[in-house]
């Protein structure tokens, strides 16, 4: 069994460590948390195929350090975070549910007012590290919607199995899935 799969993102070479979902098949791992060097190239990368937007937004906890350096580099001064929980100053909050492949439960994703008055009428660029089954990324187009905000583009770093074969992201690179010997099945 393999144990890494090498990827390179936007000229960034990472060992991902190979993840078991179930006893015939495998994810890598991919965690940009505190890896400064593949957070800026990905943002950069994903700047360079993005749509004119006006703001970003992002579900708790992943996406942030992408969507904050994207922000950076493009000058914008604000974007929103979709939370796993709300806040005691989050006001009028509105809320959707979420399963995602890495994770055993479902989830909540929360915005507030706040967030609301910063996407209605704008357009928007939903952002997330991978897209897999495409269950977060809806979560944040049903929060966009609610919020009166107008998606113009959905992107990740990494399209994970068939989400390589949707029309409607855009990302920097394919992340096939695994079998059991740690051989990609998918990409």
């Amino acid at each position: 069994m393999k144990e890494y799969y090498t990827i390179d993102v936007a000229g960034v070479k990472r060992d991902l460590p190979l993840c078991e979902l179930t006893d015939d098949l495998y994810i890598g791992a991919f965690v940009i948390f505190g890896d400064v060097e593949l957070t800026v190239a990905s943002a950069k990368a994903l700047l360079a195929k993005a749509p004119e937007f006006d703001i970003m937004v992002t579900a708790e906890s992943k996406g942030i350090p992408l969507v904050h350096e994207m922000a950076r580099q493009s000058g914008c001064n604000t974007y929103v975070l979709a939370r796993k929980a709300p806040k005691l100053y989050m006001k009028n909050v509105i809320r959707t549910d979420v399963k995602s492949i890495t994770t055993e439960r479902i989830q909540t994703l929360y915005i507030d007012q706040t967030d609301v008055d910063r996407m209605k009428g704008k357009r928007v660029l939903i952002v997330d590290d991978v897209i897999s089954t495409g269950e977060s990324l809806r979560a944040l187009e049903v929060l966009v919607e609610q919020a009166g905000g107008n998606i113009v583009g959905k992107m990740a770093i990494l399209a994970e199995g068939n989400a390589k074969d949707r029309d409607d992201i855009q990302y920097v690179q394919v992340l096939p899935l695994f079998d059991k010997n740690g051989d990609p099945i998918m990409g």
